[in-house]
């Protein structure tokens, strides 16, 4: 039976920062994940200045740097009819005072390849070994059938839909969600301002963000939970109709999304677990806390996740003697960072998100108000959103 120290189970930013972060401390890991690659749309592809910040620890900075992206230094809102900065990175400290915007591909392939990674990828995880109560290993399918797998420590960083989570019989507590997201490449029209900034629309029925990418705008269009399968019976010129009220993009552009089957819909979910781990088994990222898209946070949590969980983990590790209580650690280190996170997109969710699809927004919510009021507190909202509560810097063992 093949065994490794580290079993990690899924190829996303905190899996492949995880073990990029053990082979560092000479822990012997293996990554499984399911797909071939790592090239699939609509990801998050913000990377916020905390990850910045880390990869310049990790000695990648430079290398980050050269891979093509776009810098977004302002998030503005229109709601109803006024326009409000809600963040203004502009205003943090440090090198790095924006959020850059990088096909996740492209940030997962600088990551792994860092570091000579045992990456299996096409092998999918389909469930758990198990000797009394501790989980030992993971059986497999890849290519080549059937297999299994045994380690000291399971990781599951296999997202939202977590079968790693599921088959050790961890459940979520859930959030009510107020809508889906239609997702949609729309291209820049040839006069458009190139500003470097996310824009966000929000009216009396409608809201949707759209983020500069270049030579096309990114777009995520909300609709109400569980729309989505009726609005589509409708004409898709409806949809162009609507993206041209609230951005003012004209035909020509809009002709781009030629049927629905350009639109693609994220089911949003949004839960954390009560607790993380299991004997011989830890969560981290989505597979321990699903977050709303709201803020494109959930990239940089989990890849926080996996930071935390190396410096705390790779000594017992390495000494082949991991307990609970280590894993323990690992999820007080980031529950409270996760926590608040949570509560500031539920906040949004009922202040903005759903009076807006509700068609009952009468105006721009007072904290708003008080940011355009104060601009200084521009900078507030970005520090809590771009850095976070309890940021976290990489463990000595990894710094280049």
């Amino acid at each position: 039976m093949e065994h490794v120290t580290c079993c990690v189970v899924g190829g996303g930013p905190a899996g492949v920062m995880l073990s990029v972060l053990l082979a560092r401390a000479g822990v012997k890991v293996a990554v499984l994940e399911k797909h071939q690659d790592f090239l699939r749309d609509f990801r998050g592809d913000t990377v916020h200045p905390s990850t910045l910040r880390l990869l310049d620890e990790l000695g990648l900075g430079d290398r980050f740097a050269a891979l093509p992206h776009r810098k977004l230094e302002q998030m503005r809102m229109r709601i109803g009819d006024e326009t409000v900065v809600a963040a203004d990175f502009g205003r943090l400290r440090g090198r790095h005072k924006y959020i850059a915007m990088v096909p996740q591909w492209d940030f997962l392939n600088l990551l792994a390849g860092s570091e000579k990674l045992d990456l299996r990828m096409s092998t999918e995880v389909t469930g758990l070994r198990r000797i009394g109560g501790r989980v030992t290993g993971v059986t497999y399918r890849d290519e080549n059938g059937t297999g299994e797998l045994t380690a000291d420590l399971v990781v599951a960083c296999d997202g939202r839909d977590s079968v790693v989570r599921r088959a050790a019989g961890l459940k979520p507590q859930e959030f009510p969600m107020p809508m889906d997201v239609w997702q949609v490449r729309v291209p820049a029209p040839s006069h458009a301002e190139r500003d470097g900034r996310v824009f966000g629309v929000f009216t009396r029925g409608q809201a949707a963000v759209t983020m500069d990418r270049g030579d096309y705008h990114q777009t995520s269009y909300l609709i109400r939970k569980g729309e989505d399968a009726a609005l589509r019976t409708r004409d898709v010129e409806w949809f162009r109709q609507q993206l041209a009220e609230l951005f003012g993009w004209d035909r020509e552009v809009l002709a781009a999304i030629r049927s629905w089957d350009d639109v693609k819909l994220l089911e949003t979910s949004m839960g954390r677990l009560p607790r993380w781990y299991t004997d011989g088994l830890l969560c981290l990222g989505d597979a321990a806390h699903t977050m709303s898209p709201v803020g494109g946070v959930g990239v940089n949590l989990a890849v926080q996740d996996a930071v935390a969980a190396a410096r705390i983990l790779a000594g017992p590790l390495s000494a082949g003697a991991v307990s609970t209580s280590d894993l323990a650690k690992v999820q007080k280190r980031r529950e409270f960072p996760m926590r608040v996170a949570q509560r500031s997109q539920l906040g949004e969710h009922e202040m903005l998100l759903r009076p807006a699809l509700d068609g009952t927004l009468a105006g721009v919510p007072g904290p708003f108000r008080m940011v355009q009021r104060f601009p200084a507190l521009a900078g507030v909202t970005a520090y809590v959103g771009g850095i976070g509560v309890r940021p976290e810097h990489a463990p000595a063992f990894a710094r280049r």
